[in-house]
């Protein structure tokens, strides 16, 4: 696999222009190394805990428990029903004292509170401990746990993910590469979105034999506390947490049209509609999405005056809550 670039001295403008803009995976190496966080952190695991304990605001929040014997793999049961793990709302400051409890433990318990808005949880965090690449509109989210696995999936928006605590190890995969990567349900996930069924770690390529493609095109980097790294938008990615206590803050941005929808769901409403057709009709779909959502051949409403473009116009918020109103009503009525 490919390193991962490294940047260092990293500003808005350079993130900007020399960064997001190649849509390429980036470590921005040592770039919250001045975070009060950081530096608990740099003191002490139970320093870093103490910090985090003082500024939670003792709400609860969903946490993964796992026995001993699933090592850190949050996964599927058996014959994928269920999950190997429970779900249970605790405080950041129980699963703290739990990690505190078990650090030396060779064979802990798999702890994993993930997600978790810091505005809500950790909101003196903010203040503290500022991103300087984004707007304050984006929120921080908050993860910890274990020597704990997340398996490789995608996110519908662009990332920064800051070590604050223990050592993570990331492996990112293209886009392009969804046909490699053997993608589990889309409807039955362990989080949100769907994963890839290939355990990267020992991957059966007797079963994936297609997997051994995605790895040669795959990216890698092991980030240490202060580093922090870019993952573009949809790029899958695996992280593998490598301290018996890890905290990482990131950022889900999307900088293009959120208001227009979700398009994952769109993509679930064509699997109903469209997937279940006769090819020779599918193939007449394709074409229809072909050229007027993709424009694989220029502005299909081109010929059109303005006042008559009607949903083809170029999208704003009005426009997107008169189409979710028509596809309300449409549905209903179905």
């Amino acid at each position: 696999m490919q390193p991962i670039p490294e940047w260092t001295n990293i500003d808005v403008e350079m993130f900007r222009t020399e960064i997001a803009a190649k849509n390429q995976p980036a470590v921005l190496k040592g770039f919250v190394n001045h975070w009060p966080a950081v530096k608990a952190g740099a003191q002490s695991t139970v320093a870093l805990c103490d910090y985090l304990k003082k500024q939670e605001t003792g709400l609860r929040s969903e946490m993964f428990i796992g026995s001993p014997d699933i090592h850190g793999r949050f996964w599927y049961g058996a014959e994928m029903r269920g999950f190997n793990f429970e779900r249970r709302p605790e405080t950041i400051s129980y699963i703290l004292d739990q990690l505190v409890q078990h650090i030396d433990d060779p064979q802990p318990p798999s702890l994993y509170l993930g997600s978790v808005p810091v505005s809500k949880f950790l909101p003196q965090f903010l203040a503290e401990n500022p991103m300087p690449l984004l707007p304050p509109s984006v929120e921080p989210r908050v993860w910890i746990g274990n020597t704990v696995r997340v398996q490789t999936h995608f996110d519908t928006s662009e990332n920064i993910a800051c070590v604050v605590g223990g050592r993570r190890r990331f492996t990112l995969f293209p886009p392009e590469q969804l046909r490699n990567l053997y993608v589990g349900p889309l409807d039955f996930t362990m989080a949100g979105p769907p994963v890839s069924m290939v355990q990267i770690e020992a991957p059966d390529l007797a079963k994936y034999p297609m997997f051994g493609k995605a790895l040669d095109a795959a990216y890698t980097a092991e980030l240490s506390p202060g580093d922090a790294i870019y993952i573009p938008y949809m790029w899958w990615h695996h992280v593998q947490s490598l301290s018996a206590i890890n905290v990482l803050i990131n950022y889900w941005w999307d900088p293009h049209l959120a208001f227009a929808g979700s398009p994952f769901e769109a993509m679930i409403h064509a699997i109903m509609a469209v997937r279940s057709l006769p090819p020779d009709k599918r193939a007449v779909w394709k074409e229809f999405f072909s050229q007027l959502v993709f424009e694989e051949n220029g502005d299909p409403t081109a010929h059109l005056d303005m006042n008559e473009k009607g949903v083809m116009h170029a999208m704003s918020p009005q426009l997107a809550a008169h189409i979710k109103g028509w596809l309300l009503h449409a549905l209903s009525r179905k």
